[in-house]
């Protein structure tokens, strides 16, 4: 890393992005060196690091086997099936090469498209690793998915093969993945020829003859293969990655080779402080951007070890995931807001029960950290707990505190400042105007987008300019549809989406604002706020509460009537909500996301779309049963 100040750091790469994207790019290795660093010829697209040639899964396996060859690269722990095994560089290296010989005797090749539809075992690794490696180009779908919305991504990928598992697992509740496939190859299109089953020996599966193959019996062909990396050319799409929540035909986003290696090697040292050798838990899943980034590529990349977790926070009790930080001596940890406000829920004394010492900070996205849970974390375990705030889109963080620059303090409340390359500015929604200190705008980055962030949506180059860069006429300029506030610091605020905003009365209240005001109640374990539409107001917002655990002594009128008081004190009566019911869970996908939209088709009397990620369907089950409550 440079010396110097942040500052100086920061304000170089957005003045000299050719000098200093050059020097970064030198921390990976090179089949060719490239010509151009950034080719701007064809605004808003950008291209990184034109003429280079590289390979992704020799930055991440192959590199490191000359010093690092017996060290752990990646741990896998299953709190679902009781399995525990871990995997050294040169491990990685063999059970990579099996599995592309296996997918190179299906005809795969450069430039072919392989769907990944697995839950968190390590051959979902080991796939993702084998494409790279071979120049195809993977879409991992989140495991379990519907088979609507799976077959829509099959054609629209069109994969020459695809990888799944006979089932995952959830909470001890097993869940058949083949059933789901099968119907969705039936949906499609254009349906491919191969798939490869991982039986894993959870359920039974039946087996459609001259389609599917058992990856045993391929691996048991291509056990002593040996499989050399196919050198791309740096601007070679690596993978697709379809947003969450897409309705209609599917956005694909797709991701470039160099400057996604580039950008994540410099995150994962800049952002996240970390170092080869070191231990990294991130507990998302493949099928999202995090683990795409954080649990395979950027920690591999970096020569670190990357624990692969197959469970919830809660299974076998609240302190798995202290388990495993002990356990394994993880010394960074990325997880998601909602699960920490899960742990909120149960006993305080599980923090305590496993050494934590190994582990220097805990990193939070996904979704904005309130306050009130950070703050919990921070002084419940005693370590350091940092927002940051990125998107599907980018890839790596947009805002965060760079834990290599230590004069540059997390603030509350905030994801941070802007990361290199990110040339980020708050707008006037209307006239794209930047907007002053502290006054709310929309978070926009100026062209172009820095290393790592998308190409394009695959296939289509005009949806992605009309969805990304068309908001404000005549100007370069892209669109996260996130409002955010800035301080004198630069220190920025989330305050929600920009379709999230709500009108009541002709005011305009961000939901998100309501729900920090919420969660900071003492009563208060968790909140979901959503605008429903309103006949006399326009919008009205309702609130959600999970209380928190000793509060049932307490009328259910009488915590309403606190609330209230304690959102007309901080926001003003007019943000208080117009409903706020009390329930013992939030709907979530697995993930950990919210499902805000189903809460609000619910109480507008809407069907609420596509639910095959929800967690527990009983906590959806609530909120028609909470509306009808007096």
């Amino acid at each position: 890393m440079a010396d110097g100040t942040y500052a100086d750091f920061y304000r170089r790469s957005i003045d000299a992005p050719e000098s200093f994207w050059a020097e970064q790019a030198q921390a990976i290795d090179w089949h060719r060196p490239w010509d151009t660093v950034l080719d701007r010829s064809h605004p808003p697209f950008s291209a990184w690091f034109v003429g280079g040639q590289t390979n992704l899964c020799h930055n991440a396996v192959d590199r490191h086997l000359a010093e690092r060859a017996d060290q752990a690269a990646l741990v896998y722990v299953s709190t679902e099936t009781g399995q525990e095994r871990t995997y050294s560089y040169a491990d990685l290296h063999r059970e990579v090469q099996i599995m592309a010989a296996s997918l190179q005797s299906l005809g795969v090749g450069r430039g072919d498209r392989v769907l990944i539809y697995m839950p968190m075992i390590p051959e979902a690794v080991f796939a993702m690793l084998s494409c790279v490696r071979l120049g195809a180009v993977h879409s991992v779908v989140f495991g379990g998915f519907a088979s609507v919305s799976l077959a829509a991504r099959i054609d629209d990928a069109r994969p020459k093969a695809i990888i799944s598992a006979d089932a995952g697992s959830r909470g001890g509740k097993v869940i058949p993945y083949k059933p789901l496939l099968d119907e969705a190859l039936r949906l499609s299109q254009h349906p491919p020829k191969q798939v490869v089953v991982v039986d894993r020996g959870l359920v039974g599966w039946a087996r459609e003859a001259l389609r599917d193959i058992s990856y045993a019996d391929l691996r048991a062909q291509h056990h002593d293969a040996e499989v050399p990396c196919v050198w791309v050319e740096s601007t070679h799409p690596s993978y697709i990655l379809y947003t969450s929540g897409t309705t209609g035909k599917p956005k694909g986003v797709q991701r470039d080779t160099g400057g996604y290696a580039v950008a994540l090697q410099l995150s994962m040292r800049a952002v996240f402080g970390g170092k080869a050798a070191e231990t990294f838990f991130c507990t998302s899943d493949i099928g999202w951007v995090v683990g795409h980034s954080y649990i395979v590529y950027a920690p591999l990349l970096c020569g670190m070890t990357t624990i692969l977790y197959e469970g919830t926070p809660l299974r076998p009790d609240a302190a798995v995931f202290w388990r495993v930080a002990e356990q394994y001596r993880a010394n960074l940890m990325f997880s998601a807001p909602t699960a920490m406000r899960v742990l909120k829920r149960h006993d305080p004394s599980l923090l305590h029960r496993h050494d934590l010492s190994s582990l220097r900070a805990i990193f939070l996205a996904g979704e904005p950290l309130d306050e009130p849970t950070g703050r919990w974390v921070a002084e419940s375990l005693g370590k350091p707990v940092i927002d940051n705030y990125w998107q599907t889109e980018t890839g790596w963080p947009i805002l965060a505190t760079p834990q290599a620059f230590p004069e540059v303090s997390s603030r509350m409340g905030s994801p941070g400042v802007a990361m290199p390359g990110y040339k980020v500015c708050l707008r006037n929604e209307t006239d794209g105007a930047p907007v002053g200190v502290g006054e709310k705008g929309v978070l926009a980055i100026d062209w172009p987008l820095p290393p790592g962030c998308l190409q394009t949506i695959w296939g289509d180059d005009t949806r992605y300019v009309n969805t990304y860069w068309s908001t404000y006429p005549n100007r370069q300029v892209y669109s996260t549809f996130d409002w955010g506030r800035q301080d004198a610091d630069g220190y920025i605020y989330i305050l929600g989406r920009t379709d999230d905003v709500i009108n009541v009365a002709g005011h305009r209240l961000g939901t998100r604002e309501i729900e920090e005001s919420i969660s900071a109640h003492p009563a208060v374990a968790e909140v979901a706020v959503v605008g429903v539409q309103d006949a006399l107001k326009g919008q009205s917002a309702w609130a959600f509460v999970v209380p928190r655990p000793g509060q049932e002594s307490v009328s259910e009128a009488s915590l309403q009537a606190a609330i209230a008081a304690h959102v007309d004190a901080q926001l003003g009566a007019v943000a208080r909500p117009q409903r706020i019911c009390l329930v013992t869970a939030l709907p979530k996908t697995r993930s950990g996301k919210m499902l805000r939209r189903a809460i609000q088709a619910i109480c507008e009397g809407r069907d609420p779309g596509d639910l095959t990620t929800l967690e527990d369907p009983l906590a959806l089950q609530q909120i028609p049963d909470a509306i009808a409550r007096p």
